[in-house]
C-alpha cells in the first residue's frame, strides 16, 4: 500500500485514533451536562433554505473544531478554499476519555465548547440523550444518505429522522492470517467458527508455541464487534430514560461459551493487545491470525514489518455460512454541538469535510482511515490497490465487501464507558483467568442493570 508505515510512537497514536473501547463518557455526569443549550433541534428548527445557507457561508465566521486526527490541515484548507469567509480553528482536546470529558465539561459550563467535534459512533447516544448535539437534517444532511455506507447512516440517525453526525471512517471486521503458517500446517482460512475452533486445536497441538489467534481480555471493543457480527442486540434506548440491557441473551452466551471454551482449552491466547509483548508476538509468529478491523491491515504493516509478504486477509468466519455477516470496530464522525452560534456554517463544514470527494480521499490516503463513502470504496485507486505486505492482495476491496455485510441495527447504550468497565471486570477477567465466561455474562448484566437504574433509567426486561 502507498500509505506510510507507522513508527512505534505513531502506532500507539493510531491505536487511540481507531479503537473505540475508551471513547464514551459516563451518563451519570452527562445527565447534568445538558442544561442551558438553546440551539435549534432539527425536529423543531426551520429548515435552512438555499438563501440562508448562501448568506451564512459568505458571512465572516470562525468555527472551532475539536479533533484528534493528525495533520488535518489539508482537508481544512479544501473547505476554506470553497468558503473563504469561514475560518476553522483546529483544537486537539485530547483523545478517548480526555476528549469527551472536556467536551462534557464545556457543554455543562455553557462556554468553551467547539462548534464541531470529532465523535466516535458509540459516543453519539451519550450526547444525544443529553440534547447536546444539533440535528443536521434541516441543514441538508439528509441528501447525503446514499453517499455513505448504509450501516453508518443507521449509526448517526435518530428514530424521527434526526441526523446527529456525518460519518468519517469505519472499521468493518475481518481476519488477517499468516499464509506461511497456514500452509505449513495444512490449514485453510476457516469459513465458519466451527472450522476456526478445529484449526485452533490442530495448530496448537502441532506447535504448542503457536496459537491460531489472541482474543485480548482487555478489548471490550472487539467483543462488541463480535456481538454485532453474531446478531446480538445488547442495548436499545427509547426516549430519554428507557433502556434495554441484554448482554447475556442466548446469542451472547453462545459467543461466551465459544471463546471462553477455547481459552480454557488453552488453544488461543488471551493477552492484552497493543502492548510490547503483543507486538513482539505478532512479529515472531506466536499468533497465526489477528481478528481485527479495516484499519488493521495498515496498522499491522507498520507494526510487524519483519513479517511482510506473509499475511493475507479474509472475512471473519461465520456462524451461518449462508448468511455472511460482520461487525464493526472503530471509526468516527463529525458532530455539531447544539449550542453553536453558527449552526449553518458548522453543519455545512461537517458535511463537506466527510462527503467532499477530495476531502474524503485525503482521509484515506493521508490519515489511512478506512472510508465511509460508497464512491471512494469503489474507486479503483482505492479498491484496486494491491499490497505487497499482503502478497499483492487487494485488501481494501475485500474489507469494502465485508462492510456491506455489517448490520445497520446494532445500537449503543448511553453509558458505554460503564459497559466497558463492567465487561473488563467480568467477561474480560474470565477470559484472562480462563474461568466461566458464560457466568461472567450474567455478572455483567447484573452490574450494568444496577448502574443504569441508579442513573435514573427505567430498564426494560429483555
Amino acid at each position: 500500500m502507498h500509505r506510510a508505515s507507522f513508527t512505534p510512537d505513531t502506532s500507539q497514536m493510531s491505536r487511540r485514533l481507531f479503537l473505540t473501547a475508551a471513547g464514551a463518557v459516563s451518563l451519570g455526569a452527562a445527565l447534568t451536562a445538558c442544561g442551558g443549550s438553546d440551539g435549534g433541534s432539527a425536529s423543531t428548527a426551520k429548515p435552512a433554505g438555499r438563501a440562508d445557507i448562501d448568506k451564512a457561508m459568505k458571512t465572516p465566521t470562525e468555527l472551532t473544531f475539536w479533533t484528534w486526527v493528525p495533520d488535518i490541515k489539508q482537508e481544512i484548507a479544501l473547505f476554506e478554499k470553497k468558503y473563504p469567509a469561514i475560518k476553522v480553528e483546529v483544537v486537539n482536546a485530547g483523545q478517548g476519555v480526555a476528549h469527551y470529558t472536556k467536551l462534557r465539561t464545556a457543554i455543562k459550563a455553557g462556554e468553551g465548547a467547539p462548534d464541531v467535534v470529532q465523535m466516535e459512533y458509540q459516543a453519539i447516544p451519550t450526547f444525544t440523550i443529553t440534547d447536546s448535539l444539533l440535528d443536521l437534517s434541516p441543514y441538508g444532511a439528509s441528501k447525503l444518505k446514499d453517499t455513505f455506507v448504509d450501516w453508518t447512516w443507521g449509526q448517526v440517525s435518530g428514530p424521527k429522522g434526526e441526523i446527529w453526525a456525518i460519518p468519517q471512517d469505519t472499521g468493518p471486521m475481518g481476519m488477517l492470517y499468516r499464509a506461511d503458517i497456514f500452509d505449513k500446517h495444512g490449514i485453510e482460512p476457516p469459513k465458519t467458527w466451527d472450522d476456526f475452533a478445529a484449526a485452533a486445536r490442530k495448530l496448537h497441538k502441532a506447535d504448542p508455541d503457536v496459537y491460531l489467534t489472541n482474543l485480548a481480555a482487555n478489548e471490550a471493543a472487539a467483543w462488541h464487534g463480535l456481538l454485532w457480527q453474531a446478531g446480538a442486540k445488547p442495548y436499545a434506548t427509547s426516549g430519554k430514560s428507557d433502556v434495554s440491557i441484554d448482554v447475556n441473551d442466548a446469542v451472547s452466551k453462545k459467543l461466551a461459551a465459544y471463546w471462553g471454551g477455547l481459552a480454557q482449552e488453552g488453544v488461543i491466547g488471551v493477552e492484552p493487545d497493543f502492548t510490547d509483548a503483543w507486538f513482539s508476538a505478532l512479529n515472531k509468529g506466536k499468533y497465526a491470525t489477528w481478528i481485527t478491523a479495516a484499519w488493521g491491515p495498515v496498522f499491522l504493516s507498520g507494526s510487524a514489518e519483519s513479517t511482510a509478504g506473509k499475511w493475507r486477509a479474509a472475512p471473519l468466519p461465520q456462524w451461518d455460512a449462508a448468511k455472511p455477516s460482520s461487525g464493526n470496530w472503530g471509526g468516527s464522525t463529525s458532530a455539531v454541538i447544539k449550542a453553536t452560534k453558527n449552526p449553518i456554517a458548522a453543519a455545512v463544514f461537517a458535511q463537506f469535510l466527510n462527503s467532499d470527494p477530495e476531502s474524503a480521499k485525503l482521509f484515506s490516503t493521508k490519515q489511512s482511515f478506512f472510508p465511509a463513502t460508497k464512491p471512494l470504496l469503489t474507486d479503483p485507486s482505492f479498491a484496486g490497490e494491491a499490497s505487497a505486505f499482503y502478497g499483492g492482495q487487494k485488501v481494501n476491496q475485500l474489507f469494502a465487501e465485508i462492510g456491506e455485510t455489517v448490520s445497520p441495527d446494532f445500537q449503543w447504550p448511553p453509558f458505554l464507558d460503564q459497559a466497558v468497565t463492567d465487561w473488563t471486570e467480568t467477561v474480560g477477567t474470565s477470559l484472562a483467568r480462563k474461568k466461566d465466561t458464560v457466568a461472567a455474562l450474567d455478572a455483567w448484566q447484573t452490574r450494568l442493570t444496577t448502574y443504569a437504574k441508579k442513573q435514573g433509567f427505567t430498564v426494560q426486561a429483555p
